[in-house]
């Protein structure tokens, strides 16, 4: 009877043992399977997280430098540089210029360089360029027309010829169908009415097949001797704002430029304000400007006046010089800080 009770216990404690190792076995693999959906619910969160703080920060960013998030695009300078990692870049890019070249003429730049982040965090809010401010420049929200004399004369000489060339690109038939805009053309983002560009260079680089809709234009672009080809502050379009169109106040990315508009086609009711100033556009006149100051443009007209069309380009500061032109062209080359972020 013992041997009976002892292999009945020894029975018992061998089944006892499997069901527990079964049960140990069963519940790795339930807490392994809650592990991996903790797990990636984690992960999930996280990328949430993640999304929904870089868009606020992001749209707040916009919204704080921009007025309105007029650029929503990856490929735009002014929206995807900006912060520390910049300064270094610039810095980096300026030794690199002053090696090859040389630091003569380079004390304002390299002031500029070395404190922009304080310069830039530090300037009063009626003007805050975005990217790059170059110091003990003199500003003014407006500038005569005798600082770039030859540039403005010839632009105001060219009106008939670029007012027929926008005629001709403006009326063409829609891109693709679904679209109201004529090939090249972009639209803007606007809190209300309809912004319009057709850009010949953008952000320092040529738009190819714009050019060749536009040759004319192009040519006047050649003959310019101040406007700014070679680096990412350069633009060159055609601007349309349409009856009722807005463009809320917003700031340029840098100080060393002058915005040039010359007015081709001017209904009444429109107005550009910088720095608290408001001006008009005149047809066949030219406006000089500079957009760090906080500006805003408008359309208050009729639908029946038709759009407000300027031409548009970047001309340099008449206070920097030409030493000073040089390196910022080669610091500013499209491209090269963004080729730089990634090394």
């Amino acid at each position: 009877m013992l041997s009976a009770e002892m292999e009945w216990s020894l029975e018992s404690v061998r089944e006892m043992v499997a069901g527990g190792m079964q049960s140990v076995r069963e519940c790795e693999i339930c807490a392994f399977a809650i592990a991996m959906c903790v797990l990636l619910l984690f992960m999930w969160y996280c990328y949430r997280v993640g999304r929904e703080h870089g868009t606020r920060k992001h749209g707040s960013l916009l919204e704080e430098q921009n007025g309105f998030a007029f650029c929503q695009s990856s490929e735009c300078f002014r929206c995807t540089s900006a912060g520390e990692s910049l300064n270094q870049r610039l810095y980096h890019s300026l030794q690199e210029y002053a090696k090859r070249y040389t630091w003569s003429g380079m004390g304002r730049v390299h002031k500029g360089v070395r404190d922009q982040g304080r310069y830039l965090n530090s300037r009063p809010t009626i003007q805050r360029p975005e990217v790059f401010f170059l110091p003990d420049l003199p500003s003014a929200p407006f500038f005569s027309r005798e600082v770039q004399r030859h540039d403005v004369e010839l632009l105001e000489q060219s009106f008939p010829a670029l007012l027929a060339e926008f005629e001709s690109i403006y009326h063409q038939p829609p891109a693709r169908s679904g679209s109201s805009l004529p090939p090249g053309w972009k639209a803007n983002s606007t809190p209300r009415g309809q912004w319009w560009t057709y850009y010949l260079v953008n952000q320092g680089t040529p738009l190819v097949l714009n050019v060749r809709r536009c040759p004319r234009a192009w040519r006047v672009l050649g003959q310019l001797r101040t406007f700014i080809a070679n680096n990412v502050f350069g633009n060159a379009c055609f601007s349309v704002l349409t009856p009722g169109a807005l463009i809320t106040e917003h700031y340029g990315p840098t100080n060393v430029r002058l915005r040039c508009h010359l007015g081709l086609r001017v209904p009444p009711s429109c107005e550009l304000v910088v720095g608290g100033e408001p001006q008009c556009w005149s047809e066949g006149s030219c406006l000089l400007f500079d957009d760090s100051f906080l500006h805003r443009a408008f359309h208050d007209g009729n639908p029946e006046d038709g759009p407000r069309v300027v031409f548009m380009v970047d001309l340099w500061h008449p206070n920097v010089a030409a030493a000073e032109r040089q390196a910022l062209d080669y610091i500013f080359t499209p491209g090269r800080l963004e080729d730089r972020e990634g090394k």
